[in-house]
């Protein structure tokens, strides 16, 4: 019997969301027929392996597929699959609610974006399956059915806030998509969707690899559209860049084509194929903790699940494909596949592959694509530095910073080294909030005096991989702002032993703030700086970690004096002349929170700070 008819809201990034499909802000409306085939094909896989796995499922599995027919005198188009089908609870999680990560954002990042084509980058970044329907359709109604359940759904609506649904007998299993279609439009892009060439030529281009049989009624006959071929089953020459990048569409949701395109197939002791893809762009929730990793896992091409991660490392997490093992059991769950021997060794393979693919793209006439690879997914790629010790040599391989040798363009480790001066025995580096900041840091000023290269590092992962990993082609990583530096010095042992009395007093007078005071080497213009002990963590991985909760011990730092600046030679002389006094004490306090600032640090007590200082400026009017 059938219950009456429940009107509810869409919740309001679904709302928004439709209105952005009611007014057509994506040019190329054949698209929503890929959509609504993509999604009854994830049914139908879905059904496959729910009844592989529970025998006591009431469902029929003897002729899955996706079925489209079109009624030109009603105006509607139907897309029909047999497959899992949805509760009441599914359709209103899945269609009234949109919980995939990075929404908001989404359309945070939608809303400042006036350049229509930059929108239609974006909604290709976050893929919006269902909601397409409304560029072609100004009423929708879906009837489904779960699979193993009696009772069935019924859902509609106008995509203009709210839909209404019920429970309704005797329907099918699986899913059914009416669209009541628009009127035909060709300036907006809206052709006839009842004509069953336009349909057939529409399957043809976006969907011919699905490999469930897409089937439409051609007067009394049934015809299969599609040729159900696997991409990855076919030779490469067979394929081409259009079907492959339809395919990524499916497998990524994504509307966008890929950067890049990797095919591996291994044969021997276990046998599998592989077709990965390297999106063009970074999916809003790339950052996101409850994002989504991993590739489709088929076994003899019978669909496994999705986002299988034990076959793509975390800082991969966003290469997209498919890969297809013969050897493995049709009911391996997640936690067999993470121990499974042959998941680790393809696993291990096609990290390999795509840490080569990309080093090839550095390749000049490939450039421009790593460079569009590396602003997308650097940050993510280093992450595998302090994951990944088996591949960090290639992982440094293909990484690029900014650096002091050119303002814009980035620069390899490799081109780095080969730019290194006779005799220099450290990659140096700087790390910092931006690069504003490191380079008016008083680190740089002797770097910068003799013609070091020094690397310019603002990631927040920066801070930690460089303590991770100790160098590259035998050149170990120094950061310009710990230890001591050895460049060549003009600090002489009689100003050693000149200042040693006032540096004794300031590691004193400044012990609450400092573990030392010493002369620098570093410095050429600025009066003083702060350094860190070789191994001590830095100000700003010390804030990091605070920020996540971890108490850290107070880390004191090295104060350095830049021995040939008026300020600090007049320091010397006023301490030789008339020993200890509050006013020199003051100065020297006034001296450490300069070199503070100066490096973007926090003052302890900027009040105090600031009290000094007027009375310090005072004294000199």
């Amino acid at each position: 019997m059938t219950t009456s008819a429940e009107t509810l809201e869409f919740q309001s990034e679904a709302r928004q969301l439709l209105q952005l499909m009611i007014h057509s802000i994506y040019s190329n409306k054949d698209t929503f027929l890929r959509e609504l085939v993509s999604n009854a094909s994830d049914a139908l896989d879905k059904l496959r392996l729910e009844a592989f796995r529970d025998k006591e499922l009431q469902a029929d599995t003897d002729d899955l597929h996706i079925e489209i027919a079109t009624d030109p005198e009603n105006r509607t188009l139907t897309v029909r699959d047999n497959g899992i089908g949805m509760s009441r609870d599914d359709v209103v999680a899945l269609i009234g609610t949109i919980a995939k990560s990075g929404t908001a954002e989404f359309l945070k990042k939608l809303k400042e974006t006036k350049d229509s084509a930059a929108s239609q980058d974006l909604i290709g970044q976050f893929g919006i399956g269902f909601y397409a329907s409304f560029m072609v359709a100004d009423k929708v109604t879906l009837l489904t059915r779960r699979a193993g359940s009696d009772e069935g759904v019924r859902w509609e609506s106008e995509g203009e806030g709210t839909y209404t649904i019920e429970t309704v007998p005797d329907l099918p299993q699986g899913t059914s998509v009416v669209l009541h279609l628009k009127p035909e439009d060709a300036e907006d892009q809206l052709f006839d969707y009842t004509s069953a060439t336009k349909i057939k030529q529409i399957v043809k281009k976006y969907s011919d690899f699905i490999t469930w049989p897409i089937r439409m009624t051609e007067g009394e006959e049934v015809v299969t559209v599609n040729s159900m071929k696997a991409l990855w089953a076919r030779p490469s020459s067979d394929v081409t860049e259009d079907e492959y990048n339809e395919f990524y569409k499916h497998v990524a949701h994504d509307w966008n084509d890929p950067l890049e395109t990797i095919r591996l197939q291994a044969e021997g002791t276990f046998e599998y194929q592989a077709l990965l893809f390297l999106p063009g762009h970074a999916p809003l929730d790339l950052f996101m903790r409850e994002r989504k990793r991993g590739v489709q896992l088929y076994v003899k091409r019978v669909f496994i699940m999705d986002d299988c991660e034990a076959l793509m490392p975390e800082y991969l997490r966003f290469v997209k494909g498919v890969v297809d093992a013969q050897d493995l059991s049709l009911n391996v769950s997640r936690e067999i596949l993470q121990q499974d021997r042959q998941i680790q060794l393809i696993r291990r393979r096609l990290v390999k592959k795509v840490l080569s693919t990309v080093k090839t793209l550095m390749a000049d006439e490939n450039r421009y694509k790593y460079e569009t690879f590396w602003k997308e997914f650097g940050r993510a790629v280093k992450e595998g530095l302090l994951d990944d010790h088996e591949n960090r040599t290639a992982i440094l391989d293909i990484c690029s910073f900014a650096s002091t040798n050119d303002p814009e363009k980035l620069t390899s480790l490799r081109e780095y080294v080969e730019r290194m001066k006779d005799g220099q025995e450290h990659i140096y580096y700087l790390t910092g909030e931006s690069r504003q900041s490191i380079e008016n840091s008083p680190h740089l000023e002797a770097f910068q005096a003799k013609g070091y290269e020094v690397l310019v590092l603002t990631d927040p992962i920066d801070e930690m991989w460089v303590d991770a990993v100790s160098g590259y082609e035998e050149k170990q990583f120094q950061s310009v702002a710990k230890g001591e530096v050895e460049l060549d010095s003009d600090t002489t042992d009689e100003q050693k032993e000149e200042f040693s009395g006032l540096l004794t007093w300031l590691t004193t007078t400044l012990a609450d703030q400092v573990k030392e005071v010493r002369l620098s080497s570093r410095l050429t213009t600025s009066p003083a700086c702060i350094v860190g002990d070789t191994n001590d963590v830095t100000p700003t991985l010390e804030k990091m970690y605070r920020a996540m909760g971890q108490e850290l011990p107070q880390i004191k730092r090295i104060l350095e004096l830049n021995p040939g600046h008026p300020l600090v030679s007049g320091l010397r002389s006023s301490f030789a002349e008339k020993g200890e006094s509050e006013g020199l004490a003051e100065t020297a306090e006034l001296l450490y929170g300069m070199a503070l600032l100066a490096e973007g640090g926090e003052l302890g007590d900027p009040a105090r700070f600031t009290k000094l200082l007027a009375t310090h400026l005072q004294k000199t009017l």
